[in-house]
């Protein structure tokens, strides 16, 4: 019987420009930049959709990916942890104060006629 993988292949998320994927990176809510793979595509699909491009790497063909870029990071099965969507109160409307027109100056909406300085 066959030993088990050590480094089985991963889902990794990638985008392609020019025919080429590259892999997508994250960023935590520490603002640092994380990679992160999926053990299934369902799990790929369930966090960022299924028409999310993807390709198969192992752990270690990520990291060293990303170890040029200086990103250390990678999350396994990445969860959103978002706060839920409130549904946003309607606005107030706006107030509308009269407007004074100063001595000297036009009223808004008043033709002004311009004056040639020497």
């Amino acid at each position: 019987m066959p030993a088990a993988p050590t480094d089985p292949p991963r889902f990794v998320p990638v985008r392609t420009a020019a025919g080429v994927p590259h892999l997508r990176l994250f960023r935590r809510r520490d603002g640092s930049r994380c990679a992160a793979v999926f053990s299934s595509l369902p799990a790929l699909h369930e966090l960022l959709g299924a028409q999310e491009e993807f390709t198969m790497l192992t752990e270690r063909a990520v990291r060293a990916l990303c170890e040029p870029l200086g990103v250390r990071r990678l999350l396994l099965d990445p969860r959103l942890v978002a706060p839920a969507a409130r549904p946003v109160a309607a606005a107030a409307a706006p107030v509308v104060r009269p407007v004074v027109p100063v001595e000297g100056r036009p009223a808004p909406g008043q033709a002004v006629r311009s004056r040639r300085l020497r």
